[in-house]
């Protein structure tokens, strides 16, 4: 009786699994996005990582197809989860929501000047020259608990972290303060900087290299696929190496800073 137990145990599990990649449509290359989520990504395919899905798409040879869902608390379970869609082009590495696929680029947090203020020389939070101005930090985030620590909090202009990008624009909001003297610098997550930055002639992007205090500021990104696929998550850790030079160029069209994989110097062309 437990020999029988034991094989019918095994009949069940074996679909179960194979339930799990029966998720992934082979017709086409799904991929769950926020709508409004500039630079990365936008339902008119201008962001960055529709730039790296249609990539994808193109080198399988099949339709690109989106389920849109603001990326907000509930993200993943409504659209990944759920089936909706076999893929997020960009999460964090070690996010336990997703499996992660190998990453495929490395950015860091960055301090966003005026290029001819005093502060455009800054490439350490603990320089001296950033006491006495203000700056906009992001709620929660790790560059604000650096801010804490040095003393800078006090006169730090916060906003928010978690938002509905289609009716708030913090990234935006936070450029604008900084070219119109609102706030003296801000400290932003650099793919959203960096390409936002561009349309700021004024503006000076320094990505933070030297901070040799926890939390880390720099981050690898991953693709994001459903727990247990993981044929589906092999297949692509071979096209993240296979068109890895291709990824890299969309990355720095777009003014995304990159960075080697432990957050020390920028990635060398």
């Amino acid at each position: 009786m437990r020999a029988l137990a034991v094989a019918l145990l095994a009949a069940l599990a074996a679909p179960a699994g194979a339930q799990v990649a029966d998720l992934v449509d082979r017709t086409a290359f799904r991929v769950c996005a926020d709508p409004a989520n500039a630079p990365l990504s936008m339902q008119d395919g201008t962001g960055f990582e529709n730039a790296i899905a249609q990539l994808f798409a193109d080198r399988l040879g099949v339709p690109l197809k989106y389920t849109w869902f603001p990326q907000v608390i509930g993200f993943v379970r409504q659209t990944l989860t759920a089936g909706k869609c076999d893929v997020v082009i960009g999460f964090a590495q070690g996010d336990e929501l997703v499996l992660n696929t190998n990453h495929y680029y490395t950015s860091t947090h960055v301090l966003v000047v005026r290029a001819d203020s005093d502060l455009a020389g800054v490439t350490q939070l603990a320089d001296p020259a950033l006491q006495g101005h203000r700056l906009g930090v992001v709620a929660g985030s790790p560059p604000a608990t650096h801010v804490a620590r040095l003393g800078l909090m006090k006169l730090a202009k916060p906003y928010d972290l978690m938002t509905d990008r289609r009716v708030e624009d913090p990234g935006g909001d936070m450029l604008r303060d900084v070219e119109s003297g609102v706030t003296d610098g801000a400290l932003m997550w650099g793919p959203i900087a960096g390409p936002m930055a561009k349309k700021y002639p004024d503006l000076k992007v320094i990505p933070l290299l030297n901070e040799p205090d926890t939390p880390r500021l720099f981050f690898r990104i991953t693709m994001g696929v459903r727990a247990g696929e993981d044929s589906w998550k092999r297949e692509l850790n071979s096209m993240i190496r296979r068109n890895q030079a291709e990824i890299d160029t969309i990355l720095r069209d777009a003014g995304v800073p990159l960075v080697d994989d432990y957050g020390k110097a920028l990635k060398a062309p």
